[in-house]
């Protein structure tokens, strides 16, 4: 009796294990499916009150890729541009006139496209015929000519928890021209995008860590966590003025960090007796 139970658990034993590889997947690029990310939402801001604002500045950075801190930005795979260009294209995010970092003057997928996509016209040599006609082709943007970000981000001090914290506002962009020879002329910012939309998109896609792969971290955790390098370009001022407009060089680079200096040193500030 004992010997026909042993019997029929391993028959059952081997019609699972048939089963389970009948319905195993194929080859797939991971170990184990991940879901983290597929159920991911970004956590809500805190509720903030008009009444709690004691105090607060208004910043515009930049964020140069080519800083070893950035490199996660320009991983080759996935870059950030791909992610932000695919949710422009698809609808999921608005794109902002560069000259309105207001996010005032939203522009159409059409006209992304048309600075996404450049249209060139190719001469092609049909050897039978002996003639030569024109074909209108549509290459991609270079994402390599993507090498820095605008960010727009408000700084304040919340009387509530007697806290300095800080918030993303917009983020852009920017691709370096060149001419016909190869020569750089100059960089522009492509468009501006409302990062607190960005965030449920950002929460979704994986940011490349350099020192563990299975730490799971989303582009909007590293946002929020500020796990990136940059300097301050502008901060609000009477005359609306860029720091370059005043300083170069090295200057340039004291000078944004004394303002990072008087923002973190506004907390501090405040509990001084």
């Amino acid at each position: 009796m004992k010997k026909w139970i042993c019997l029929i658990g391993f028959a059952g034993f081997v019609a699972n294990l048939y089963a389970q590889m009948e319905s195993s997947p194929g080859p797939t690029f991971d170990i184990v499916e991940r879901r983290h990310f597929q159920e991911n939402r970004p956590l809500p801001y805190p509720p903030l009150r008009e009444s709690d604002l004691l105090w607060e500045k208004n910043v515009w950075r930049v964020v140069d890729t080519r800083e070893k801190m950035n490199l996660p930005f320009r991983y080759p795979p996935r870059p950030l541009f791909t992610i932000l260009a695919e949710g422009v294209q698809s609808g999921r995010l608005t794109a902002y006139s560069v000259e309105d970092d207001r996010f005032s003057s939203p522009l159409e997928v059409s006209d992304v496209n048309r600075m996404l996509y450049h249209v060139d016209t190719v001469p092609i040599y049909d050897i039978d015929s002996g003639t030569e006609n024109y074909q209108v082709v549509a290459s991609e943007i270079n994402v390599e000519d993507i090498k820095r970000y605008r960010l727009r981000e408000v700084w304040y001090f919340d009387s509530n928890t007697s806290s300095l914290k800080v918030r993303i506002l917009g983020i852009a962009p920017l691709k370096e021209e060149y001419d016909d020879n190869g020569n750089f002329k100059y960089e522009r910012p492509l468009f501006w995008l409302y990062y607190p939309q960005c965030r449920e998109l950002l929460s979704k896609e994986k940011a490349p860590n350099p020192f563990n792969d299975h730490s799971l971290i989303s582009w909007e955790g590293l946002f929020e966590m500020r796990f990136f390098s940059s300097y301050i370009m502008k901060a609000s001022n009477l005359q609306d003025a860029r720091l370059e407009e005043y300083y170069s060089g090295v200057d340039l680079l004291m000078e944004s960090e004394r303002i990072e200096q008087s923002i973190f040193n506004f907390e501090s500030d405040m509990w001084q007796y």
